[in-house]
């Protein structure tokens, strides 16, 4: 354990409470994965927690987040829950007891503890399941994934990420069940999808949620020729996804430029040009280019932008002793390709003797 979380349960345990880091970071440690996202369960109240520490905000009920040290702790009291309502637990009891705290976590990996000696603390038997790279559920399966659907996509992205197995009675459940997904918000479904996608196993993702039969009602689909890349926009360009999905404005933008590039099915100027060296290194990817071609075609531009044009709209319509109008857009189109084909020099006086030439 990293010598400034054993700091923080210290500070807990001083004034005179139980703490256990417990989650991802004990996992990822017994793994031998780094992770600076610390979780810890104490039967300390958020107050108490607050005034030990001074810090923090409230991201849920009974939970005091703050960062320290270069880690973001997230501590969380003992507590038992009841019904589920769209997610959220609708009746939360604060406990004193950390096995009864473990139980209503959602699977066994999860749910090793680590003192602030070091101590592992597997009151499940989970560590058997590390063992076996196996994601099996607390308690009946049922019930926990029926009260909380996210768990279906949380099993799988575990099962990617970590590269683990899912257990037969999660995959049985998800078989008859899988339209509790459609339940889920579309936030929380890309929230996932992502995590699966930017994964080193992001194939094994795909294929997983295909051989589930949970593509419709996640709302996507994709080829069987997708090409995995680096960057998940990347691979959400090759896929078809419902509308709903709330991708922000320059993603989307980026996803619709990326498919343009794939529709041409080539780099050249013009594309580098129109779009970016990013965008056009993603769609070159997808369409097998190598990334240093892509680099040198790009740094060989005559010009990168519109900003280095020799020549503006104002000049082509004094050249032309013409109006604005519609054309005007046709003829600057027909300067910038004729000066990135290299055809034409990106000089005042050449571009003018080609306007006159051409288009007067």
């Amino acid at each position: 354990m990293n010598n400034k979380v054993q700091k923080v349960l210290e500070k807990i345990e001083e004034n005179g409470y139980e703490a256990y880091v417990i989650g991802g970071y004990v996992r990822d440690h017994l793994l031998n994965i780094e992770t600076t996202d610390v979780d810890i369960c104490t039967n300390a109240l958020p107050k108490d927690i607050i005034e030990i520490f001074e810090e923090g905000t409230s991201p849920g009920y009974g939970a005091v987040a703050f960062n320290q040290s270069g880690f973001s702790f997230e501590i969380t009291t003992y507590r038992t829950e009841g019904g589920y309502d769209k997610r959220k637990p609708t009746d939360i009891t604060y406990v004193d007891n950390l096995i009864t705290d473990i139980k209503r976590r959602d699977f066994t990996i999860n749910a090793i503890c680590m003192s602030s000696t070091g101590e592992i603390l597997d009151l499940l038997n989970a560590r058997e399941d590390l063992q076996n790279r196996k994601i099996k559920a607390i308690g009946d399966v049922n019930i926990k994934l029926a009260e909380d659907p996210l768990r279906i996509l949380r099993a799988i992205r575990f099962a990617v990420v970590l590269d683990f197995d899912i257990d037969e009675e999660i995959i049985k459940f998800i078989n008859y069940n899988k339209e509790l997904l459609g339940t889920l918000s579309y936030y929380r479904k890309e929230e996932e999808l992502n995590r699966i996608l930017a994964s080193n196993n992001a194939e094994k993702g795909l294929k997983l949620l295909k051989e589930l039969d949970i593509l419709e009602v996640l709302g996507i689909n994709y080829p069987d020729d997708i090409v995995i890349v680096n960057d998940i926009l990347g691979i959400w360009a090759q896929m078809r996804y419902n509308e709903e999905y709330p991708f922000n404005k320059t993603s989307q933008e980026t996803i619709t430029a990326i498919r343009k590039i794939l529709d041409k099915g080539i780099i050249d100027n013009l594309t580098l040009f129109n779009y970016n060296l990013y965008i056009s290194t993603v769609a070159g990817e997808i369409l097998g280019i190598d990334r240093s071609t892509i680099s040198n075609l790009h740094a060989s531009l005559p010009i990168k932008d519109i900003n280095q044009l020799a020549i503006n709209n104002k000049d082509i319509l004094e050249i032309l002793e013409v109006e604005p109008s519609p054309k005007l857009k046709i003829i600057h189109q027909d300067v910038v390709e004729n000066i990135l084909n290299e055809n034409l020099l990106n000089e005042y006086e050449q571009i003018k003797k080609y306007l006159l030439s051409k288009w007067k």
